[in-house]
C-alpha cells in the first residue's frame, strides 16, 4: 500500500514538472507549478500529462483515442482541442503498415478536401518517447463553416510499425496559449515499457487513473 502511494506521487509529480517554464529557478518553479492529469489509455496503451483545467470530452477512432479539451462557449464542433490516438495498428505478420510520410500524405489530403487555401507551416523529424515522428502544421479555412482553422499534428511510428498521433487543432489566434498545453502532453506522451523478468520480486507500476470524461466527442 505505502508503495503505491509513492508511485502514485512521483507520477504526479512528473507531470507537474513538464509543466514549468524553462529557466526558472527551484523555488520560484516550485511555487508556479500546477497540477497535471495523467491519462492512460486502456487499449492503445499510450500515456500523457495535460493542464488539471482541461477536460477529457470523449472517445475517437473506434475507441482508441481520445479529445481533451479546455472549458470554452458557443458550438462544441468549433471548440479548440487535442486528439491523441492510435490511428494505424501494428501491422500483421508478413504485412507492411504505412509509414509516416504515407499518413502525412493521407492528412493533408484530407484537409484539402475539407478546407481551402491550404497553407503549409511546418514539416520536420522529431523523437517522441525514443521513437521517430514527424510533425507537420498547417492552417487552412474549412469549407463548411468557413472557420479558420491551425492544427499542429504529430504523427509517432511505435516499435511495432504502429502510428499514433497528438493533434493540436484551434482558431489561429488561440494558438500561443494552447500551445503550452501541446507541448506539456507531447513531452509526456508515453508507451509502457517492455516488462523484464530479471526482478521477479519487484512490484508492478501503478499508473494513476485515468480522468473519466464527458459526453461523447465528435471529430472533424
Amino acid at each position: 500500500m505505502r508503495l503505491a502511494f509513492i508511485t502514485a506521487i512521483l507520477m504526479f509529480a512528473s507531470c507537474a514538472a513538464i509543466a514549468l517554464p524553462v529557466g526558472q529557478t527551484t523555488s520560484t518553479a516550485h511555487k508556479a507549478a500546477a497540477p497535471a492529469k495523467r491519462y492512460c489509455h486502456a487499449a492503445a496503451d499510450f500515456c500523457f500529462c495535460y493542464p488539471s483545467s482541461w477536460s477529457i470530452l470523449g472517445d475517437i477512432f473506434a475507441g482508441n483515442g481520445v479529445v481533451i479539451a479546455p472549458e470554452q462557449a458557443g458550438d462544441r464542433a468549433l471548440w479548440d482541442e487535442i486528439t491523441v490516438a492510435l490511428i494505424s495498428p501494428a501491422p500483421g505478420d508478413g504485412q507492411e503498415g504505412p509509414s509516416l510520410n504515407h499518413v502525412i500524405d493521407q492528412a493533408t489530403a484530407a484537409m484539402r478536401d475539407t478546407g481551402d487555401n491550404l497553407q503549409m507551416l511546418q514539416r520536420q523529424e522529431r523523437t517522441i518517447d525514443h521513437n521517430p515522428a514527424q510533425v507537420l502544421k498547417t492552417r487552412y479555412r474549412e469549407k463548411s463553416t468557413g472557420r479558420e482553422w491551425l492544427e499542429e499534428l504529430v504523427f509517432i511510428e511505435g516499435p511495432q510499425s504502429e502510428i499514433y498521433s497528438v493533434a493540436l487543432k484551434c482558431a489561429p489566434e488561440h494558438l500561443a496559449r494552447l500551445e503550452p498545453a501541446m507541448k506539456q502532453v507531447l513531452a509526456s506522451w508515453t508507451l509502457p515499457q517492455p516488462s523484464t523478468e530479471s526482478h521477479p520480486q519487484s512490484a508492478p507500476s501503478q499508473a494513476a487513473p485515468a480522468a473519466s470524461g464527458g459526453s461523447p466527442a465528435t471529430h472533424p
